[in-house]
């Protein structure tokens, strides 16, 4: 059992727990995730850590209520406890010197860039990060954002804070300015990292592939016993398959197959419904759409 240490709402729908969790804070790294389960008879999901305390013993796990295990989650509060957290699992984000790099977090994906943007930034990288949300109230984290960037921008889709339009189209033309400004007309942007829905890190890896900057995703598949067993997460990188849990969750946005992984995202979207259709009924339970 896994006592909730702290819970904080960063956004309509959206959470961060603080977890007790001694064994997992010490050894977690950048990049990487645990699988949870809220009971008994709870299925198990992924959550990419959103930072660690070693000292005290806690993790940091960011939640967007979609489904009916993410509403279980949002239902605990501060003192209950969730029944495994099992991790830290798959391979921890590259840490080097690149120069500079670019940070990317869309919604909820934005908590798992923040540690990934302080190990860059300790590393001695110039780290522009860019966030963006539906709109100025979707926006979490801003602050531990700009705290771990040397740069901080912010895109909204509604234009209410920030740029108005997807990080992909921004990330497009702070590209493009950046050449413009470059002597032998070519980006210094070593490296871009970009973590968010789906259809958003094939839209950031389809803007730097021109620019040829190498590009790391975190893919978000479905999973189920996070080892590579069951083969549930499987995805196509560069013409291979590849298991987001023991081979991933990271990769370079450019050889993944964004239609399959899309695809195979949408596999229990009719499961899914039912399952929070018949819970919803059981618990006289009236949710916002």
């Amino acid at each position: 059992m896994y006592k909730i240490i702290k819970k904080e709402n960063l956004a309509k729908d959206t959470d961060r727990f603080y977890i007790n969790a001694p064994l997992i804070a010490d050894k977690a790294k950048a990049g990487q995730f645990v699988i949870i389960r809220i009971n008994e008879k709870g299925e198990r999901i992924p959550l990419t850590i959103a930072g660690y305390d070693r000292e005290n013993g806690v993790i940091m796990l960011v939640s967007l209520r979609v489904g009916k295990t993410t509403f279980l989650l949002s239902c605990l509060s501060e003192g209950d406890y969730i029944l495994d957290v099992v991790g830290p699992l798959g391979k921890p984000s590259e840490i080097k010197n690149f120069g500079k790099v670019i940070c990317v977090g869309g919604g909820a994906g934005i908590a798992p860039v923040i540690p990934i943007a302080t190990e860059l930034r300790r590393a001695g990288n110039y780290v522009i990060s860019i966030i963006g949300a539906r709109s100025r109230d979707f926006v979490i984290l801003e602050k531990e954002m700009r705290e771990v960037s040397d740069e901080l921008y912010i895109c909204t889709d509604d234009g209410s804070a920030g740029y108005k339009g997807f990080v992909s189209e921004f990330l497009g033309e702070y590209l493009e300015k950046n050449i413009e400004k470059s002597a032998d007309k070519k980006t210094d942007i070593s490296r871009v990292v970009a973590i968010g829905p789906a259809l958003m890190m094939h839209a950031v890896s389809e803007v730097t592939r021109p620019f040829n900057i190498k590009t790391i995703v975190s893919l978000n598949s479905i999973m189920v016993d996070g080892t590579g067993m069951c083969g549930a997460c499987r995805v196509e990188v560069g013409g291979k398959t590849k298991f987001v849990c023991v081979d991933g969750p990271e990769f370079d946005g450019h050889d993944v197959d964004f239609d399959l992984l899309i695809s195979r995202q949408k596999i229990y979207l009719d499961q899914e419904k039912e399952s929070m259709d018949i819970y919803k009924h059981q618990c006289g339970l009236e949710m916002d759409k």
